[in-house]
Order: C-alpha cells, then structure tokens, then sequence
C-alpha cells in the first residue's frame, strides 16, 4: 500500500462518502420557516457516519461533502484526459492534508461508474452556471454562492466585476478560512463571507446585512442540494431568493424521477441514494423540468434555460477518450426575476 492509497476497498463508508458528493447542507432548510425541512414522519435512519477525519483536525466541524465536491473537480484534472469541461485550479489545494487521500480513490477507481459520474456531475454544473455568470450582457455584479463550502470562484477569478457573498453554515467557513491561510491564499476585498444557521436565519436579511444591495440585481448559484430537501422546502427557499431585485437571475440543478433517467443515471442514483440513506442523508425530492419550471415559476421567477447534462455544456467537451460520459441524471436551470409592473 502507498502512501497516497485508500486504506479501504470500494465498498468501505470512506469510499461511501467520496462518491456521495452532492451536499446536504440545507437538508435543514433556508431559515424562511424557522424549522427543519425534514418530514416529521421521515424513519429513523440511524446515527450518520462521523467523517470528520476527511478534514485536518482543527477543520472538523466542516461538511464533508464541501471536501468531496472540491475532490470531484479537482480530480478532473488530474484523472480525465483533454477536452476540459472545467478548470478549478485551486481545488487540489483547498482539500488542504486530506488531498492525497481524496483523490486517491478518484486516480485508482477513476473508471468506476460512480466516481466518474460525481466528477461529470461536479464538473458540468460548475461550467453551466459560471458560463452564464461571466456574460458581459447582464450587468450583474452581485454573486451570492449558497453552500459555497470549498467554491473558488473568488480565489481563481481575474475579474475585477463581482462582488462574492459565500453563504454557509459557520464551521464550514471557519475551515475554508484556514485552508485559505494556511496555502497561503489572500482573501480579495471584495469577498464577504456571509454565516448563516439555515435553521433559524432569514437568507435574504442576512445577505442584506451584510452588504449586498437589495434594490440591484444579483446572481445566484445553488447546486447540489435540492434532492435533500422537500418540494415545500425548495419552494420557501426559492420564494425567498424571489424577493431580489427585478433582473436577478439564479441557478440550481436538480435531480430527475426514475422515468426520465437512462440506464447510467439509474444505476448511479441506484447506488449512491442506498448509500446515502444509511449514512443518514436519504435523497428526498425528484422533479421533472417541468415541476422545477413550476416551482420557479411560483417563486416569481421566469425560467430562461433549461438542460440535461448532454446539453448543459458544448457538444465538442464530450468527444472524449476517458471515463466521462454525459448521463440523464440530473438537469440544470437558469431562470430570472421579471420586472415587476409599475416598476
């Protein structure tokens, strides 16, 4: 065994947690309601499984799927061949002394099914929602990242535009901080870190107070959370995001019902919702484009693009000789506040 090989096979709950990248870090809700998300009625799943040595000791408070997530897109440049779908230069270092160890799995089981579709997921979905981030045309230069846990956005960009508020639960930012610190990172003025217990915190105030602009429009990205939460859930959260200037646009993904998967993204969502659920993080929500164009739609938002993963990024990206292949797992969506009459 090297240095940098997993201490256990495929089957074992570290591998587990590697490959159940999609966090679950708003299971609780937004803070609209002032309660939990989760059905009252929802079982018993049993104790989750402690990750916490998948972040240094000091960092141990911090989601673990923030560190999985940041492996996905890290381990895409590492263990995928060219074309690139996204370049996260930073991601690597922000996993900080767990680095090896993560992405590890992805350099001796970069193949396998699962790893492959995390990274495909990771990948494609960071490509989609900063393509539309970076059009010159919207005039928006408020950022809000929701769950931002390891993002690098703010860290890696060149552009002088955005002003970036990084949302997240306290832990999960104190961790990024001295991850930051310690690769010798410099934290850009025109970053606020916004902490935020979505138990009990009101999104939209939060963000107000501590700077962000209400009366201009901002972009928002919220990515892999939607399957955690309940339909009422998603809807109070988006309703929330739908107080925002006219103009404002948001992106999220979620993931599709059996029906409209192919065979690669049921046999993912197979193994990785089983998964999941005995590490008491049980998938909860399924929606078909059209019940997410509703959902947004009753928000008070107008949907302005929708995708499958084949479509979320150009045909040429998939001419490909590794291990990536676009699956019908999840879907994408880009949508804005319309103006609102008399304004």
């Amino acid at each position: 065994m090297t240095a940098t090989e997993p201490k256990c096979a495929l089957s074992c709950p570290i591998f587990v947690f590697v490959i159940c990248s999609k966090s679950n870090r708003y299971r609780g809700g937004m803070g609209t309601t002032g309660s939990s998300t989760r059905p009252s009625t929802e079982p018993d799943t049993g104790p989750t499984t402690d990750f916490s040595d998948a972040a240094p000791r000091a960092s141990r408070p911090a989601s673990g799927t923030a560190f999985t997530a940041a492996a996905a897109r890290a381990a895409h440049l590492l263990v995928d061949t060219e074309p690139v779908i996204f370049s996260d230069p930073l991601a690597a270092t922000l996993l900080g002394d767990r680095a090896e160890e993560l992405l590890a799995y992805h350099r001796l089981h970069g193949t396998h099914p699962v790893l492959a579709g995390a990274r495909a997921q990771a990948v494609c979905r960071a490509r989609f929602t900063e393509d539309r981030l970076h059009r010159a045309n919207s005039g928006i230069d408020q950022y809000v990242i929701l769950g931002a846990g390891l993002d690098s956005f703010a860290y890696r960009s060149t552009s002088t535009r955005f002003r970036v508020f990084e949302v997240d639960q306290p832990a999960t930012q104190a961790v990024k901080r001295e991850l930051l610190d310690t690769a010798g990172i410099t934290t850009p003025a025109s970053v606020t870190f916004v902490p935020v217990d979505f138990e009990a915190d009101r999104l939209r105030e939060q963000l107000v107070q501590s700077g962000l602009d209400p009366f201009r429009p901002v972009f928002v990205a919220w990515l892999g959370v939607t399957v955690y939460l309940t339909r009422k859930a998603i809807l109070a959260t988006l309703t929330d995001l739908g107080g925002f200037a006219p103009g404002s646009e948001i992106v999220t993904d979620h993931l599709l019902p059996a029906e409209l998967r192919d065979a690669a993204g049921n046999s993912y969502a197979e193994a990785v919702a089983a998964m999941a659920a005995e590490q008491g993080e049980p998938w909860h929500t399924f929606l078909s484009p059209t019940a997410m164009a509703t959902l947004l739609t009753d928000a008070g938002f107008e949907v302005v693009e929708q995708a499958g993963q084949r479509d979320s990024v150009a045909p040429e990206l998939w001419r490909r000789a590794d291990a990536l292949r676009p699956s019908a797992l999840s879907a994408l969506v880009h949508a804005r506040i319309p103006a609102r009459p008399g304004m």
